[in-house]
Protein backbone atom coordinates (compact mmCIF):
# COMPACT_ATOMS: atom_id res chain seq x y z
CA UNK A 1 0.00 0.00 0.00
CA UNK A 2 1.11 3.19 -0.49
CA UNK A 3 0.28 6.25 1.28
CA UNK A 4 0.79 9.95 0.17
CA UNK A 5 1.12 12.92 2.23
CA UNK A 6 -0.25 15.17 -0.46
CA UNK A 7 0.81 18.53 0.68
CA UNK A 8 4.33 17.09 1.29
CA UNK A 9 4.46 15.74 -1.89
CA UNK A 10 3.50 18.48 -3.58
CA UNK A 11 6.38 20.73 -2.24
CA UNK A 12 8.78 18.28 -2.25
CA UNK A 13 8.42 17.69 -5.93
CA UNK A 14 8.43 21.64 -6.00
CA UNK A 15 11.35 22.03 -4.21
CA UNK A 16 13.14 19.78 -5.67
CA UNK A 17 12.77 19.49 -9.14
CA UNK A 18 10.70 23.30 -9.73
CA UNK A 19 7.05 21.16 -10.75
CA UNK A 20 4.18 18.78 -9.24
CA UNK A 21 3.66 17.73 -12.45
CA UNK A 22 3.08 13.96 -11.92
CA UNK A 23 1.61 11.13 -13.37
CA UNK A 24 0.79 9.97 -9.48
CA UNK A 25 -1.18 6.63 -10.91
CA UNK A 26 1.84 4.99 -12.60
CA UNK A 27 4.37 6.78 -10.46
CA UNK A 28 3.17 4.72 -6.97
CA UNK A 29 2.35 1.64 -9.67
CA UNK A 30 6.25 2.02 -9.81
CA UNK A 31 7.27 2.48 -6.37
CA UNK A 32 5.27 -0.84 -5.37
CA UNK A 33 5.45 -2.89 -8.67
CA UNK A 34 2.53 -3.10 -10.43
CA UNK A 35 1.56 -6.66 -9.22
CA UNK A 36 1.81 -5.88 -5.68
CA UNK A 37 0.07 -2.81 -5.04
CA UNK A 38 -2.72 -3.18 -3.12
CA UNK A 39 -4.29 0.54 -2.95
CA UNK A 40 -3.22 4.00 -2.79
CA UNK A 41 -4.26 6.62 -0.22
CA UNK A 42 -3.80 9.86 -1.31
CA UNK A 43 -4.25 12.68 1.66
CA UNK A 44 -4.70 16.62 1.14
CA UNK A 45 -6.93 19.52 2.25
CA UNK A 46 -8.04 21.94 -0.65
CA UNK A 47 -7.05 25.42 -0.86
CA UNK A 48 -9.56 28.17 -0.05
CA UNK A 49 -11.53 29.26 -3.12
CA UNK A 50 -11.55 32.60 -1.81
CA UNK A 51 -7.71 33.00 -1.30
CA UNK A 52 -6.97 31.90 -5.21
CA UNK A 53 -10.02 30.75 -7.60
CA UNK A 54 -7.62 29.79 -10.55
CA UNK A 55 -5.09 27.44 -7.38
CA UNK A 56 -8.60 25.87 -6.37
CA UNK A 57 -9.97 24.94 -9.91
CA UNK A 58 -6.55 23.80 -10.67
CA UNK A 59 -6.66 21.68 -7.62
CA UNK A 60 -10.08 20.48 -8.17
CA UNK A 61 -9.47 19.44 -11.66
CA UNK A 62 -6.36 17.57 -9.45
CA UNK A 63 -8.64 15.70 -7.61
CA UNK A 64 -10.96 14.63 -10.15
CA UNK A 65 -8.09 13.26 -12.02
CA UNK A 66 -6.80 11.28 -8.73
CA UNK A 67 -10.30 9.78 -8.53
CA UNK A 68 -10.03 7.98 -11.53
CA UNK A 69 -7.00 6.69 -10.36
CA UNK A 70 -7.57 2.71 -10.50
CA UNK A 71 -6.97 1.59 -6.59
CA UNK A 72 -6.77 5.14 -5.46
CA UNK A 73 -8.67 6.17 -2.50
CA UNK A 74 -8.47 10.41 -1.82
CA UNK A 75 -9.17 11.32 1.77
CA UNK A 76 -9.03 15.38 1.96
CA UNK A 77 -9.19 17.29 4.82
CA UNK A 78 -9.38 20.68 5.94
CA UNK A 79 -7.40 23.99 6.09
CA UNK A 80 -7.25 26.38 8.84
CA UNK A 81 -5.97 30.30 8.75
CA UNK A 82 -3.66 30.65 11.03
CA UNK A 83 -2.37 34.04 12.66
CA UNK A 84 0.48 36.02 10.24
CA UNK A 85 -1.70 34.49 6.94
CA UNK A 86 -0.67 31.22 7.73
CA UNK A 87 -2.42 27.91 6.96
CA UNK A 88 -2.72 24.39 9.07
CA UNK A 89 -4.31 21.16 7.42
CA UNK A 90 -6.13 19.65 9.83
CA UNK A 91 -7.05 15.91 9.99
CA UNK A 92 -4.79 14.66 7.07
CA UNK A 93 -1.69 13.75 9.29
CA UNK A 94 -3.97 11.71 11.79
CA UNK A 95 -5.57 10.00 9.51
CA UNK A 96 -2.63 8.82 7.06
CA UNK A 97 -1.51 7.81 10.84
CA UNK A 98 -4.42 5.68 11.61
CA UNK A 99 -5.12 4.07 8.26
CA UNK A 100 -1.59 3.15 8.39
CA UNK A 101 -1.64 1.76 11.50
CA UNK A 102 -5.19 -0.10 10.83
CA UNK A 103 -4.44 -1.61 7.84
CA UNK A 104 -1.08 -2.75 9.21
CA UNK A 105 -2.83 -3.95 12.36
CA UNK A 106 -5.58 -6.08 9.56
CA UNK A 107 -2.79 -7.66 7.26
CA UNK A 108 -4.18 -5.87 4.62
CA UNK A 109 -0.35 -4.98 3.23
CA UNK A 110 3.11 -6.30 4.17
CA UNK A 111 5.02 -3.34 2.79
CA UNK A 112 4.12 0.27 3.03
CA UNK A 113 5.29 3.52 1.51
CA UNK A 114 5.25 6.49 2.66
CA UNK A 115 5.10 9.73 0.40
CA UNK A 116 5.82 12.11 2.77
CA UNK A 117 9.00 13.66 4.61
CA UNK A 118 7.39 14.20 7.83
CA UNK A 119 8.90 13.07 10.64
CA UNK A 120 5.21 13.24 12.45
CA UNK A 121 4.90 9.67 11.08
CA UNK A 122 7.81 8.13 12.73
CA UNK A 123 5.27 6.96 16.04
CA UNK A 124 2.83 5.45 13.29
CA UNK A 125 5.89 3.50 11.07
CA UNK A 126 7.06 2.02 14.30
CA UNK A 127 3.83 0.67 16.05
CA UNK A 128 3.38 -0.69 12.36
CA UNK A 129 6.74 -2.21 12.09
CA UNK A 130 6.03 -4.11 16.03
CA UNK A 131 3.15 -5.85 13.71
CA UNK A 132 6.07 -7.60 11.83
CA UNK A 133 5.18 -4.97 8.49
CA UNK A 134 8.02 -3.01 6.48
CA UNK A 135 7.64 0.33 6.23
CA UNK A 136 9.44 2.16 3.15
CA UNK A 137 10.00 6.09 3.11
CA UNK A 138 10.14 7.85 -0.39
CA UNK A 139 12.90 10.96 -0.65
CA UNK A 140 13.53 13.59 -2.66
CA UNK A 141 16.51 15.31 -2.87
CA UNK A 142 15.97 18.40 -1.54
CA UNK A 143 13.39 17.66 0.93
CA UNK A 144 14.39 14.49 2.74
CA UNK A 145 13.85 13.28 6.59
CA UNK A 146 16.89 11.90 8.51
CA UNK A 147 14.23 10.44 11.35
CA UNK A 148 12.10 8.91 8.21
CA UNK A 149 15.42 7.36 7.05
CA UNK A 150 16.45 6.31 10.34
CA UNK A 151 13.38 4.38 11.20
CA UNK A 152 12.23 2.79 8.20
CA UNK A 153 13.27 -0.30 6.39
CA UNK A 154 13.96 1.50 3.58
CA UNK A 155 14.49 4.33 1.37
CA UNK A 156 13.07 5.33 -2.14
CA UNK A 157 15.46 8.09 -3.61
CA UNK A 158 13.80 9.44 -6.49
CA UNK A 159 16.21 11.63 -8.34
CA UNK A 160 15.47 13.98 -11.59
CA UNK A 161 15.76 10.71 -14.20
CA UNK A 162 12.97 9.35 -12.22
CA UNK A 163 10.62 12.61 -12.04
CA UNK A 164 11.10 12.81 -15.63
CA UNK A 165 9.98 9.62 -16.52
CA UNK A 166 6.76 10.10 -14.48
CA UNK A 167 6.33 13.95 -15.28
CA UNK A 168 3.09 14.82 -17.54
CA UNK A 169 3.83 16.55 -20.50
CA UNK A 170 1.92 19.53 -21.15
Amino acid sequence: MVFVDGSNFYHSLKTSFGSAALDVGRFCRWLSGEENLVKIFYYNAPVFQKDSLEAYKKQQRFFESLKKIKRLELFLGRLEKRPGNHKAEKGVDVKLAVDLVTNAFYGKFDVAIVVTNDADFVPAIMAVQEKGKAVYNVGFPKSKSFHLNRVCDKTIAVERKIFTEFALRK
